[in-house]
């Protein structure tokens, strides 16, 4: 979502540097342009290989694609004999020639002409920087994602084009498709909306429910090579077996993030508890219960070796957050992220600068975000975590029960093609009793390694085989679970 009406503030407030964030260049442009002339502010535009030019004008002020000249053409249009009005000056990709001396204090020299006026430098990039005596007088926006407004306009107007160019195409969506649509398309740029919407018109020509997972997956590819987030697929309650407060609790805030709904939308949950249970599979299906785009944030990916730069990947990551809203966001094993924080002397502080940033940032979010967190270590989570008020609920996720161990089995066995009405599941069952969602699945893994190497056809006892050769988590790590559960107990409820 582009937050033109946060712009217009930050120019009508007087601020002489306004750096706007953004891949997509040109829908800023856009947005540029309107707000110059809402505000009744002649507009310019410098670039490297365009010099400083006039909105409307062809050609370019005298040499101005040096930065020099450029900065020394912008203190002659904002001479006061010049009588020119107060301007909006957008510089592309400006900030990387603020390392030259002589270009910053020309700039410092431009920012004391134009203070306290309505003229405006905005420098435009996909990366902010700035140097920190004009950092202290700048103001730092994040742009460039469309509205949904915009994106069904320009989801429309590319559908419109391809249908005119290949007669036998067919656009078959109900309106909850188009809504499904349009939350998959959210968190695109323009071109990128553009460019999904193409690729999967080029696929087959059809726009109709089974368009949606095609758009996720390129999305997902998207997120994957931008590195901030992960965007996820959601699971149906299904795949998971037991979990039925959580499910209980999903169920009666099913729908709090319609724009029809009343109620506030939860904050949040924190699923914690022993490992290979299912905690992030739950996650999964938290999202599809509730009907959001899942985000998966893994704050390891943010550290940098530059100073500051970590903190600022992660306001960024949160910034972006707020514009993809509503959503679910998962933050698997978060005491790995923030475990650190206790100790500044690690990492200079890094770790305790990003756990305050997270924390204010979860209790002050006005965005209709969805925090999905899990957690196995749970003396090694800050205390500040398990305050009221960050989560909604804990719940506790331990062994599964012998109904939840044969449920598992089946749901493992089905999941490869195999009939699980074949297999006895109950004794098998009995067999596991320590073992963990993740241990079932790898004792039904490795007994069809071993059927297929024998060229047998894969029976129960071939699981059962495997079963006893596993010494499970339960077993080598007793004491630790035996000690997690005594925490949990009175302190969380069982999921």
């Amino acid at each position: 979502m582009f937050a033109d009406d946060e712009l217009a503030l930050l120019i009508k407030s007087k601020y002489p540097v306004v750096f706007v964030e953004s891949v997509d260049e040109q829908h800023v442009i856009v947005h540029l342009i309107q707000i110059a002339q809402q505000l009744n502010l002649n507009y310019y535009e410098w670039s490297v290989t365009n010099g400083l030019r006039r909105k409307y004008l062809k050609d370019a002020y005298y040499e101005t694609q040096e930065p020099v000249k450029a900065l020394k053409t912008i203190l002659d249009l904002k001479d006061p004999s010049a009588q020119n009005g107060d301007a909006l000056f957008v510089l592309k990709d400006f900030e990387k020639n603020l390392e030259d001396a002589v270009v910053l204090r020309l700039f410092k020299d431009v920012i004391n002409v134009i203070s306290n006026t309505a003229t405006t430098i905005v420098i435009l990039s996909s990366r902010y920087k700035l140097p920190p005596e004009i950092e202290s007088c700048a103001a730092h926006i994040i742009a460039g994602y469309p509205t949904e407004e915009e994106i069904i306009s320009e989801a429309n107007a590319t559908i419109g084009a391809y249908c005119k160019n290949h007669k036998a195409t067919e656009v078959r969506l109900t309106p909850e498709e188009e809504e499904r649509m349009i939350a998959a398309l959210k968190g695109l740029t323009t071109q990128q909306v553009k460019n999904v919407v193409n690729q999967c018109l080029v696929e087959d020509g059809i726009v109709d429910g089974k368009m949606v997972p095609r758009v996720e997956k390129l999305k997902k590819d998207i997120f994957d090579r931008e590195g901030l987030l992960e965007f996820c697929t959601p699971e149906s309650n299904a795949r998971i077996a037991n979990f039925s407060n959580l499910k209980r609790w999903l169920a009666e805030r099913k729908g709090t993030f319609s724009a029809k709904s009343k109620l506030p939308a939860p904050k949040g949950v924190l699923l914690m508890g022993v490992q290979g249970c299912g905690k992030s599979l739950a996650v999964k299906v938290i999202a599809g219960e509730l009907g959001l785009p899942l985000y998966r944030l893994d704050l390891i990916r943010f550290y940098s070796k530059y100073i500051g730069e970590t903190e600022q990947n992660l306001r960024k990551a949160l910034k972006t957050i707020d514009q993809l809203s509503p959503i679910c966001l998962w933050i698997d094993e978060i005491e790995k992220n923030f475990a650190s924080s206790s100790d500044g002397d690690i990492d200079g502080g890094v770790s305790m600068r990003l756990m305050g940033t997270f924390l204010t940032w979860m209790q002050e979010r006005t965005s209709s975000c969805f925090v999905a967190a899990t957690a196995n270590n749970i003396y090694s989570l800050p205390p500040e975590f398990l305050r009221k008020g960050r989560f909604d609920e804990m719940f506790f996720v331990g062994l599964p029960d012998q109904k939840t161990r044969e449920e598992l089995f089946s749901i493992h066995i089905s999941k490869r093609g195999l009939d699980s009405t074949n297999f006895d599941c109950a004794s098998l069952a009995g067999l596991a009793a320590d073992f963990n969602g993740a241990e079932i699945e790898q004792a039904v893994v490795s007994a069809l390694y071993c059927s297929t190497s024998r060229r047998e056809k894969i029976k129960t006892d071939h699981i059962a085989a495997e079963i006893k050769a596993t010494k499970p988590l339960a077993v080598v790590k007793s004491e630790d679970i035996a000690a997690l559960r005594e925490w949990a107990a009175g302190r969380t409820v069982p999921a």
